[in-house]
């Protein structure tokens, strides 16, 4: 049985996408004419890892119910400093 590769694995291959000339102009701005792809590469891999950790979350929160919201923001303070030592927020 042959498995496909994971994003990111594999061998390259040319592909044709439509993008907006201004869109265009602004991605040759950024990478250069040769850096082209493997930022396009780059944007795709995380875009499907967000997509990826999207459906992890919806799957969670339909067998545990959704996130505490004001759990979420207590690690989110810790996270940035925001808590003064506070132990309670953990």
């Amino acid at each position: 049985m042959t498995t496909s590769p994971v994003p990111g694995e594999g061998p390259v291959r040319p592909v044709s996408v439509s993008l907006h000339e201004g869109t265009i102009a602004a991605l040759k701005a950024r990478t250069g004419k040769r850096g082209m792809s493997a930022y396009v590469e780059s944007l795709i891999q995380r875009q499907l890892e967000r997509d990826r950790l999207r459906e992890l979350i919806e799957d969670a929160e339909a067998e545990h119910g959704p996130v505490d919201q004001s759990a979420v923001d207590a690690k989110r303070a810790i996270l940035r400093g925001e808590t003064a030592g506070s132990a309670d927020a953990a």
